[in-house]
Parts: C-alpha cells; sequence; structure tokens
C-alpha cells in the first residue's frame, strides 16, 4: 500500500514542509555525487551518517541531526518525501512554522536514539529522514486519526486506488514496523525499523500537550464536521417517520 495524498486540506502555504524536501533533496544530490567511488563513499558516511557505536562513545553526536537528511538511493529519498509531502502540511499548520521544525528534528534525533539504544554497539551507519517523517506520521494520527488517506493497492496485476481512515493506514504501518523490529536482528542493516519506531512514538507524545489544548476528542468531532465524516455513533433526529405499534 503507498500512500498518493491525504484528503485534508489546510489554509495556508507549509513553507518548512517544503523547505525541509528541499534541503533533504540538496542534501542527497550534494552527497550522492561524491560516491564515485568505495574510499570515497566510505568517508562521507564515516563524516555524516549516524553510527551507533561513535554516539555510544560520545563522537560525532551531530550525526543525530546530518543523518536525517541522507539517503541511500532514489527510491529512499523519493518515499520519504512522499510521505513529508502528505503528511507535513497538516501538521505544520496546527503547531505553527517554528514549533513544527522543532517537533521534526526532535523527532528524528529521538528516532535515532531508539536505534542506538537497540544496539548501542553497532557499526552499522543510519541514514534517512525516516524517522523524522514517522514523529510527523505519529502526530497525524493523534491529530486526525479518521482523516481520508488515498492509497494504492497493488495486488499482484491489480492497482487501484482505495480511500481508508488515516488510523487504518498509519495503525498498520506502525504494526509493520513493531514486527519488523521484534523480528529483524539490529546488526543486519536494512531498515532502521526502531527509529521508525521511536520517532512514531516520539511524534504521538510531543503532539499529546497540542492535542489537549486544541479540545481532545471536541478536536477530532469538529474535524469529523468539517470534513463531513459521518460519526460512528450518530443521535441525531431522523427524517424516518416513527410507526407505532397498532394493539
Amino acid at each position: 500500500m503507498f500512500p498518493i495524498r491525504d484528503q485534508n486540506p489546510t489554509g495556508r502555504v507549509p513553507y518548512v514542509t517544503y523547505a525541509l524536501i528541499a534541503a533533504n533533496v540538496v542534501a542527497f544530490l550534494s552527497h550522492w555525487s561524491l560516491l564515485v567511488g568505495e574510499a570515497a563513499a566510505s568517508q562521507v558516511y564515516l563524516d555524516y551518517a549516524m553510527f551507533p557505536l561513535m554516539i555510544t562513545h560520545g563522537e560525532h553526536l551531530y550525526t543525530l541531526v546530518t543523518s536525517m537528511f541522507m539517503h541511500g538511493s532514489f527510491l529512499h529519498i523519493a518515499g520519504n518525501m512522499l510521505f513529508l509531502y502528505i503528511f507535513g502540511d497538516n501538521m505544520e499548520e496546527q503547531f505553527g512554522r517554528v514549533r513544527y521544525l522543532l517537533f521534526y528534528l526532535a523527532s528524528g534525533v529521538a528516532a535515532a536514539l531508539l536505534q542506538v539504544l537497540a544496539d548501542p554497539y553497532s557499526s552499522v551507519p543510519m541514514v534517512g529522514a525516516s524517522g523524522a517523517i514517522a514523529g510527523v506520521m505519529g502526530g497525524y494520527l493523534l491529530l486526525f486519526p479518521k482523516a481520508r488517506v488515498d492509497i494504492l493497492l497493488i495486488l499482484i496485476i491489480i492497482w487501484k486506488v482505495i480511500t481508508v481512515p488515516a488510523w487504518l493506514m498509519l495503525g498498520l504501518w506502525f504494526a509493520v514496523q513493531l514486527l519488523g523490529g521484534l523480528g529483524t536482528p539490529t546488526d543486519e542493516g536494512g531498515v532502521a525499523y526502531w527509529a521508525h519506531i521511536g520517532g512514531f512514538v516520539a511524534g504521538m507524545a510531543m503532539t499529546w500537550g497540542l492535542w489537549r489544548r486544541k479540545g481532545g476528542v471536541r478536536f477530532w468531532q469538529a474535524q469529523e464536521r468539517t470534513q463531513g465524516i459521518a460519526p460512528r455513533h450518530s443521535w441525531q433526529r431522523t427524517r424516518i417517520p416513527t410507526v407505532r405499534r397498532r394493539y
């Protein structure tokens, strides 16, 4: 399942989200051009990727941030930026530009730290904005659980766009990360499942206060009315006339 858009419009231009996408693309193109040989590639990753072993020894702490703007392939950055584009604008509108930027960076750092805790002596480098974007997704789930998300569903030769609530799509995504984290050794490389989990949980936790200030459940109900989502239980008067039993 690949999300392609959400049906949750915003009332302002998400400049920070666009700037983050641009920064990731520029950073990727700049370091991708340096990966012309094994020695050069190793040096680039050594300087900017996050190595849990180094963080454990208090070295290269700046890579908790720089690693967020590195990606290993075109597909890697394309997928991450798509998720950021879909879910970032609504989070930016709710947090405000400066707080949203801090929220994004804090989610990425929290994601990296959980990956370090999962395997503190790993020498496998971690790169990618996935942890920070997972934080955006976690916050989105808390604020907009019933927002409609259009996803591309691929079943072998069948391609179809379907609409599902955000809680279903994001809940399934988190479940996959959790299963992957529990079932995959951290020293094998590949997907940094624990970073995704850490970012997602951190994003929800940092959004909790905002959600409460906006009214909690009342904020959800307001979103349902705004987007025309029918509540699960409706006590509104029906237009169907009441038929009384005759004796």
